[in-house]
């Protein structure tokens, strides 16, 4: 039975009507409804969140640049705002195999200096988030998928369903079935993160993204741990370069020290990677070995584990910010700057552009149109500014680490202590990340270590630490166009490479009945990172939403 045989037969939805409905309560989405209520109490307000929870699907580094949040709440200490560790130090490594070279503090690019920022649990920073937003008002439904957008009669968009509950995998409604409901707003804000299921639709309806450079992304691999107290240096950010990486892939590694003798240790690749044989979540571990991470690791333990997709496009890439009804905010539009390795702070000041476009729009009695008030207001702001300074920083890494790095210095470094505020040259990324994979024959295979389950570890154990679950009898969330072209194309081409980039083994070939191979999907496993979605070489993979309340639930990450 389709969705729209369900819809038929068991329709129609339920309405809820509201003056906004905000999809997806990370920082971008609780930053809109927040500014909204802070300007105007009595405009209603809906925030749908798909995890568990604020913040339970939230996975960052995180280093947070606290100027947005300044903003949001000047007395954010006050209120008791998880950002409790402050940065005391800078350390940025360029490894080899086995040795590393410290950048001096005097020749660090400004991107790099981190004063006045905090080492921050961001699920943490989230949860509170929601707490003040429904302290103002705010509505927010957790565990609901926005699974489609509505869409009036002129093509506006009028609002989300949720998702249906109580289908089975065979796609027929089981007892506990429970037909979605439709949230109507007379704007409608999306911030779902990285590569939303329902802004990657809009994008492409209105072609948001005409004109602009693809975006980029990178695939993150993060882990909590537990280190030794005599190894805590509270407040310590450390970032690398170079190994294990090749010198045309893109990705370091972070360590950030947190309070109470906790570490989050990390490892970023870039998801333009040509070599078919690279997995991001083996990188991460082989990463871990090396002697300047090890030492702050021996001794300790791993308590927590995700992955997520990183949009690193920036604004050559950033696509229209508005369409009729509804608007893009944080990372569901790409305002991460990947230079600073930052976004939170990018994801808050643009939900508070927004409200600050919806709040007069409201009280002007509109609905369904663009707000071109938010744009022009983000094309003026701080933030724009701090991202024109970066717009080219993914591109000159396209022409290797060490231009990458070489052009970063300048740009980052040497061109503001000459009085320029942006570089005076703009370079353009042509291709999209799953282009350009070389075909498995041309590239030697890596052959990564064993983990020793002390200081390195394999994908399922990692992926019991996330608390990853889902309802078993439900459709796969992970689903393909062709079911030939995962063994015909990628396995007959690339040797299957979303065995190998899925940092949670969903995806493994396996004997096929008759003979040969097949794809084999264990669905359980997804934290929902997206990379499949972005990665996959022939684009056949197509992730949607699961049931709310699915998938990842990363407390303290």
């Amino acid at each position: 039975m389709t969705p729209a045989d369900i819809l038929s037969q068991y329709g129609p939805r339920e309405t809820m009507a509201y003056d906004v409905v905000v999809v997806g309560a990370g920082p971008a989405g609780l930053a809109t409804a927040i500014r909204l209520k802070q300007l105007n109490a009595d405009i209603s307000v809906v925030v749908l969140e798909k995890g568990s929870e604020p913040g339970a699907h939230t996975l960052s580094g995180a280093v947070m640049d606290p100027h947005a949040m300044n903003e949001l709440f000047a007395d954010w200490k006050e209120r008791g705002a998880p950002l409790n560790q402050p940065v005391t130090g800078d350390e940025v490594l360029f490894l080899n195999e086995t040795g590393a070279h410290t950048m001096p503090d005097w020749l660090l690019p400004g991107c790099f200096h981190n004063t006045g920022n905090y080492v921050v649990r961001l699920g943490a920073v989230t949860k509170w988030l929601g707490e003040q937003a429904e302290a103002l008002g705010v509505e927010i439904f957790p565990g609901f998928t926005a699974a489609e957008v509505l869409y009036d009669d002129a093509g506006a968009v009028r609002g989300v369903a949720t998702g249906n509950l109580g289908v089975g995998k065979d796609g027929q409604p089981h007892d506990g079935f429970q037909l979605g409901m439709e949230l109507t707003g007379k704007y409608t804000v999306f911030a779902e993160g990285a590569r939303g299921h329902l802004g990657k639709q809009l994008i492409a309806r209105y072609r948001l993204d005409e004109g602009r450079d693809p975006q980029s992304y990178a695939l993150g691999v993060k882990e909590l741990w537990e280190i030794a107290p005599e190894k805590a240096k509270p407040g310590h950010v450390v970032h690398t370069a170079g190994w294990p990486m090749d010198e045309h892939t893109y990705g370091g590694g972070f360590l950030y020290h947190l309070e109470g003798n906790l570490a989050t240790v990390g490892f970023v690749t870039g998801l333009d990677y040509q070599n078919p044989w690279i997995s991001p979540f083996e990188e991460m571990q082989r990463w871990k070995t090396h002697p300047a991470i090890r030492a702050h690791l021996e001794g300790g333990k791993r308590i927590g584990y995700g992955a997520r997709a990183i949009i690193a496009g920036g604004l050559l890439s950033l696509p229209k910010l508005v369409f009729p009804g509804g608007v893009l905010v944080g990372c569901e539009a790409g305002t991460l700057n990947a230079a600073r390795i930052k976004g939170s702070h990018a994801a808050i000041k643009t939900g508070m552009l927004a409200a600050e476009a919806l709040a007069p729009a409201l009280a002007a009695g509109r609905s369904g149109d663009e707000l071109e008030a938010y744009p022009a207001a983000f094309d003026k702001s701080w933030l724009h500014a701090e991202l024109d300074q970066a717009r080219n920083f993914k591109q000159w890494f396209k022409q290797g680490n060490t231009v990458g790095a070489l052009m970063t210095g300048i740009e980052q470094w040497l061109l503001p202590k000459l009085g320029f505020k942006s570089p005076p040259w703009t370079l353009h990324r042509k291709r999209a990340d799953h282009e350009g994979m070389h075909a498995a024959g041309q590239v030697a295979p890596i052959a990564y270590p064993k983990p020793d389950n002390v200081l390195t570890f394999d994908r399922p154990s990692s992926v019991f630490l996330s608390n990853t679950n889902h309802e078993e009898n439900q459709p796969a969330h992970l689903t393909l166009k062709d079911a030939a072209v995962p063994v015909a194309v990628n396995l007959a081409l690339y040797a299957g490479p979303e065995s190998r980039y899925c940092p949670a083994g969903v995806y493994e070939f396996v004997p096929a009945e008759g003979g040969g191979e097949a794809l084999q999907i264990n669905a359980q496993n997804c934290v929902h990172c997206k990379t499949c979605d972005i990665k996959d070489p022939t684009q056949n993979i197509v992730w949607v939403t699961p049931e709310g309340g699915g998938g990842p639930n990363y407390a303290g990450m």
